[in-house]
């Protein structure tokens, strides 16, 4: 999966979230240790909404992190926006949101419509990852906060060897087992190996317009957070 690139590689990680969708949050919660529900808290301080503040859940999927948010700022304009329906679908399940379908590279939405955007374990999965960012900072209105919370190429050391044992063995097990679909589960140490460092997302971010962009890693260096103003 890894070789593909383009709408190639588009076509199959939507077809891929479909699969799972149903089972999606569930395989969170276990290959975190329920950490996931602390991170998506953080984030939504990072994001430092105002009352009434207008916020875009970016690669929403089932709409975790604009709940949270909603739960933390009741009055929030909270759009969750995704490009997989079936996810959206779930998540309607759960409870109404303000669901929007939306290309991450191509967002519809007017410039400086949001005063935070954030995302959780979508940048990786976009086919452009600069253009990506470049949309988020497009949709931000000036003095606007992006948050992103992903997966994060891990640092040598002492934990390595258990680390990618976990994420090669155990995590695609679990996940075949829980949603019958193993190869969305083996794409997930793939793509986290192959995505950039935290240190290369904070250049990104700032190459697009951010500024004050910090980061902090997270689970023994394989998750990190970052944060910016426009």
């Amino acid at each position: 999966m890894t070789q593909l690139t383009g709408q190639e590689r588009a076509t199959y990680v939507q077809n891929m979230f479909t699969q799972i969708a149903k089972r999606y949050d569930l395989m969170n919660r276990l290959m975190t240790g329920f950490q996931d529900v602390r991170w998506r808290k953080q984030v939504i301080r990072l994001a430092r909404l105002a009352d009434g503040a207008s916020l875009l859940d970016l690669g929403t999927g089932t709409g975790d992190l604009a709940r949270e948010a909603l739960t933390a700022f009741p009055r929030a304009k909270v759009t969750a926006a995704d490009f997989t329906l079936e996810m959206m679908r779930v998540g309607q399940k759960v409870g109404r949101l303000n669901f929007s379908s939306a290309d991450a590279l191509h967002l519809p939405f007017r410039d400086a419509t949001f005063d935070a955007v954030v995302s959780g374990f979508l940048m990786r999965n976009v086919i452009d990852l600069q253009k990506g960012i470049e949309e988020q900072f497009r949709v931000l209105k000036a003095g606007g906060r992006i948050v992103i919370l992903d997966t994060t190429r891990p640092k040598k050391n002492i934990l390595s060897p258990f680390i990618w044992i976990h994420m090669h063995f155990i995590i695609p097990a679990l996940g075949g087992l829980l949603t019958g679909v193993r190869e969305a589960y083996n794409y997930l140490p793939d793509t986290t190996e192959g995505f950039v460092t935290a240190e290369d997302l904070a250049s990104r971010l700032e190459k697009a317009g951010f500024r004050n962009v910090k980061f902090q890693r997270l689970m023994f260096g394989t998750i990190a957070i970052h944060w910016g103003e426009k």
